[in-house]
């Protein structure tokens, strides 16, 4: 079922009226399983500009957002064997909350125009994740 559903993501194909945070975090992971992270984040960002573009909110892609959560994804799996998606975020709860961005970047820096466009470093020492 991961892979079908990595597939149509990897086309664009996802319903991005539905696709919701979870849903973010488990493509993430599962491409991160498959590929390098430059390569999962480049193919990460190239399917969601599609789907939002699809779904006719092109603006929707947030380049900052992209990377940091796939950042995470990738650190957090790298500290763990785990054999699915549902092991990995039960032992990673505080990923599946959209706001955890907030430990290293303040609400201007994040919503501004340069970090949707481009990937910003952040701007504090964040707490542990």
């Amino acid at each position: 079922m991961a892979d079908d559903a990595l597939d149509l993501f990897l086309r664009g194909e996802t319903d991005g009226r539905t696709f919701r945070h979870l849903d973010h975090l488990r493509m993430g992971f599962e491409l991160l399983r498959r590929a390098s992270f430059t390569q999962a984040a480049a193919a990460f960002s190239a399917s969601l500009k599609i789907i939002a573009a699809r779904n006719g909110t092109p603006g929707a892609y947030h380049e900052t957002m992209t990377v940091a959560f796939l950042a995470l994804i990738a650190e957090h799996a790298a500290c763990g064997a785990y054999t699915d998606f549902e092991e990995f975020i039960a032992a990673n709860p505080a990923l599946a909350d959209k706001r955890i961005l907030q430990r290293w970047y303040g609400a201007e820096r994040l919503g501004s125009a340069l970090a949707r466009k481009t990937f910003i470093l952040p701007e504090r020492q964040g707490g542990p994740t």
